[in-house]
């Protein structure tokens, strides 16, 4: 399936029907087939965006909150308003079946919603003084120019939890989309422009060459917050490439979720809670339950009510309304999840439905669950991001903690139980930046998102994902006398 001559309207120009060096196709991860041509930007192109970044910050920093509030509202009607043919460019892209692309993309406005009124809210304070005659106070302004990395498993909201409380800040932003999923990100730039977004204010670098693109971003000592969204070990290299000029980061990366479930948990909202978590986006998210932890007593009942949800999932291009799973991302995504499941078996893990690759295409793998997982096993160390559920046994509380707790990651965690006790002490002792009880789906623009220990630094959303592009400056007035 291709593009429409709608979406390529929407796209404003900014794709490219011919092939040539300076160009990178972008394909149909469900049938294999290009849907277009995107310019391929490198350093040159990455130097002059965080110019025109830089040119343009002083004139937007110096609006008032409630004018770039009004343009950022702006945004986000043009986005809801074209939201079908945007729900259509991330499948078509990146293969996600349509029922949920167009939950990405209100999910997505919603940032910008959000953070066009939480802008008018960079609240500084007044401090009591320490002595006669001194007005001691604090103000919020912009860090500056701000590059933003993105991936391509949320290719909207991804963008616009970065890039919309960085505007509402007064910050000028440089944008590089992974390079599965640029059209998203072209879209997003088009309606940005359309809603009255001066020049520079944002910039799009769309390039096959990420580390060159990195090495300029983190370099430049014009660039004075880096927001990164990917792998831990990448997130390592760029944070330790920010640290000779000292900007300000924050940094989403990898998860291994543990999903726990007591024996007096509700097994049928379990089991809606563990769909949700692991099989949404074909189980390609940050805060997918990777390892399904199970107390002894309902695990054979909960694998076979699991089993019998997954069967049921649809696994067709993405396109299709029926579709509930669609293909992974590429050749690398498929050849990763095979190694994990074919490791999990060879130590005594066993496939109850699923393990394959599907009859519909070279990157369908099917719905999978895997019973007799344990620890030792790969499966459990590393993130999956794929539509497979390994299902750990347990025995008592302290054990679910322990395993819960074996990984360097902390991202996203979630349990159920009944009991109101246990899940106050589970939430306190889980190692973990968010936790959902009794919940699958815990995102929201409203809440804080990020992890602790390797999976990052810093949060996006809420009232804490702006401060992130602010800076505190105290300001001490002395000899004003008696005030």
């Amino acid at each position: 399936m291709t593009l429409n001559d709608t979406q390529r309207a929407l796209l404003g120009g900014l794709i490219f029907d011919s092939d040539a060096p300076d160009r990178f196709p972008v394909t149909n991860p469900a049938d294999g087939l290009v849907l277009c041509y995107v310019q391929a930007h490198g350093a040159a192109e990455t130097t002059r965006a965080i110019a025109a970044a830089d040119t343009a910050f002083p004139a937007w920093s110096g609006l008032t909150a409630k004018a770039r509030s009004v343009i950022l509202k702006k945004w986000n009607d043009l986005v809801l308003a074209h939201a079908e043919d945007m729900a259509l460019l991330v499948t078509l892209e990146q293969g996600r079946p349509i029922r949920e692309t167009r939950g990405e993309v209100t999910y997505g406005a919603s940032f910008i919603e959000w953070f066009a009124e939480e802008g008018k809210r960079a609240y500084g304070r007044t401090i009591p003084a320490t002595l006669p005659g001194k007005h001691l106070q604090t103000i919020r302004q912009p860090v500056g120019v701000c590059a933003a990395i993105t991936p391509w498993n949320f290719p909207i909201s991804m963008i616009t939890r970065k890039v919309a409380p960085a505007l509402a800040a007064g910050c000028t932003v440089v944008i590089k989309p992974s390079e599965e999923t640029p059209l998203s990100a072209l879209a997003l730039y088009a309606l940005a422009k359309q809603a009255g977004l001066p020049d520079g204010v944002i910039s799009l670098i769309t390039s096959v060459n990420a580390k060159e693109v990195g090495e300029v971003m983190t370099s430049d000592t014009r660039v004075r917050k880096l927001s990164f969204t990917g792998s831990t070990p990448v997130g390592k290299l760029l944070y330790a490439a920010c640290a000779p000029t000292m900007k300000k980061v924050s940094m989403e990366l990898g998860g291994n979720a543990p999903f726990i479930v007591f024996d007096d948990a509700e097994i049928d909202a379990a089991i809606e809670g563990a769909l949700a978590s692991k099989y949404r986006n074909t189980g390609q998210t940050c805060v997918c339950a990777n390892r399904i932890l199970v107390q002894a007593g309902i695990y054979d009942r909960f694998a076979a009510a699991l089993v019998e949800k997954v069967k049921a999932l649809k696994l067709e291009p993405g396109w299709r309304e029926e579709a509930m799973l669609g293909p992974l991302i590429n050749q690398k995504a498929i050849d990763k999840v095979e190694h994990l499941v074919d490791d999990a078996v060879k130590h005594g893990a066993r496939i109850i439905t699923g393990g394959h690759v599907d009859a519909q295409g070279p990157l369908f793998y099917q719905g999978t669950v895997l019973t007799g997982v344990t620890e030792d096993m790969e499966i459990f160390s590393t993130e999956i991001f794929g539509p497979v559920a390994p299902l750990f046994k347990f025995d008592t509380e302290d054990e679910a903690i322990r395993l819960a707790n074996n990984t360097p990651f902390g991202l996203a965690a979630y349990a159920y139980t009944r009991d109101i006790g246990r899940a106050m002490r589970v939430a306190s002792k889980l190692e973990y930046g968010m936790v959902g009880m009794n919940d699958g789906v815990i995102s929201t623009e409203v809440t804080p998102f990020g992890g602790v220990k390797e999976s990052g630094i810093g949060r996006e959303g809420a009232v804490e994902g702006l401060e992130e592009y602010l800076s505190v400056k105290y300001i001490s007035y002395g000899g004003l006398g008696a005030i």
